[in-house]
């Protein structure tokens, strides 16, 4: 724009509306399907939108990379560790995972502004609270239904399911996936009244099924998260209040109470299991501090190093992703892995102190990702949830919120 200030002109640049594209926007929201019900949907989706933006690379603003050399030296020293273990071969097999850690790039170039991002946690929140549906129905007709007397899909639903998991296998993954996005969201929460209540609604049905779960990491990761977001935005004692009156209520859900009163106590079998892996894990550390025991050793090594009350004398992980990064890759392995989550924070909160009062949606896009990491860190004390494809997918996706809400900011400056 060209104007004129005291008597010389002047130009005023403002960015072009980005332009729209279908074919993106059709990908995310594949994307989008495949994080909530289906890790095969989720990943052949993310691989096509990262081919489909390379392609249409000379039509899009130029890339970012935020925390690419960290990300990058993660990763070569995890090829370094699988090298030096006992078995390179099975150690370097197990490092295909390594291409999710693409997820927050992808995400940042389909993203092409705050709106967008809005649009993509506000879907996100849409399509799991259909799966949290499913799970508590799953949960509280288990004991009425008969697997057997159903046919294809739908008795697959029905199987292994005293505790909520939806399309998953497994309910922890489903705990991890309601955690981030609940915690992401919730600083969302619309003002209009009834946007608003739907919001509600739609947020403390997650809630339950997240509760149905009956994963305690799960809980206390959320629970931390949501008082972070709480604390971070406006109307923190309504909030908080209101929080706990809905704890209130899901505790009176089957089985919950009596499994919330398990978390600590070390008569629990579970809980002494981890234990039991907490300490052969340190054990395994000790033996080999610098590259570690290398990715995907640690089943071979675990009957050598579990103690004598360990249940399981076999497992592929330990539940608890610092530990397990440490006994797989070695110390330095860790400190570039905490580098990786330590230089979000701090990137994070500099966009969350730069972002003007009035853009509450911008706000609340990079408090909720900050909240969800959060949480995904404190979840990741008692599962290895780094290395579970769907949740982590869901935390790299939402990873790449604030650094769009960070181009917008300089786009506008």
């Amino acid at each position: 724009m060209i104007g004129a200030a005291r008597g010389r002109a002047t130009v005023t640049w403002r960015p072009a509306a980005p332009s729209v594209d279908r074919v993106t926007e059709g990908l995310v929201l594949l994307l989008v399907l495949g994080l909530v019900a289906s890790i095969t949907v989720a990943q052949g989706s993310l691989l096509l939108l990262g081919a489909w933006l390379i392609v249409r690379r000379r039509h899009a603003r130029p890339m970012r990379w935020p925390l690419l050399g960290v990300l990058l030296a993660f990763a070569a020293w995890t090829v370094l560790s699988a090298l030096a273990s006992d078995d390179p071969a099975r150690s370097l097999r197990s490092l295909r995972g390594l291409v999710w850690l693409a997820t927050p790039y992808v995400l940042l170039a389909a993203l092409p502004d705050t709106a967008s991002a809005r649009r993509f946690l506000t879907a996100l929140l849409v399509g799991l609270t259909g799966v949290a549906a499913l799970a508590v129905v799953q949960v509280l007709a288990c004991s009425a239904v008969e697997p057997q007397a159903l046919a294809g899909p739908i008795a697959e639903l029905f199987r292994k399911c005293e505790r909520a998991r939806g399309f998953f296998s497994i309910y922890m993954t489903l705990g991890g996936v309601l955690m981030l996005v609940l915690v992401a969201a919730l600083p969302g929460v619309p003002r209009e009244p009834r946007r608003r209540v739907s919001f509600l609604l739609a947020w403390g049905l997650g809630a339950a099924a997240l509760a149905l779960t009956f994963v305690r990491g799960a809980w206390l990761g959320f629970g931390l998260g949501v008082v972070v977001g709480a604390l971070g935005g406006r109307r923190r004692a309504v909030t908080l209040t209101v929080l706990g009156v809905g704890a209130g209520l899901l505790l009176l859900l089957p089985g919950v109470l009596d499994r919330a009163r398990t978390i600590g106590d070390v008569r629990d079998p579970t809980t002494r299991e981890r234990l039991a892996m907490l300490e052969a894990g340190l054990s395994m550390l000790e033996e080999r501090p610098i590259f570690g025991a290398g990715p995907g050793q640690v089943r071979g090594l675990y009957p050598l190093h579990a103690p004598d009350y360990a249940v399981r004398r076999s497992t592929s992980h330990l539940h608890n992703s610092p530990l397990q990064i440490a006994v797989e890759r070695g110390l330095p392995g860790l400190a570039l892995w905490l580098a990786i989550f330590g230089g979000f924070f701090v990137r994070a909160l500099r966009i969350l102190a730069a972002v003007p009062a009035d853009r509450r949606g911008a706000r609340a896009l990079v408090l909720g990702s900050l909240s969800a990491m959060a949480a995904f860190l404190v979840a990741g004390l008692f599962e290895y949830n780094f290395g579970d494809s769907e949740v982590w997918l869901v935390a790299g996706s939402l990873m790449a919120l604030p650094f769009v809400v960070e181009r917008d900011l300089e786009a506008a400056a």
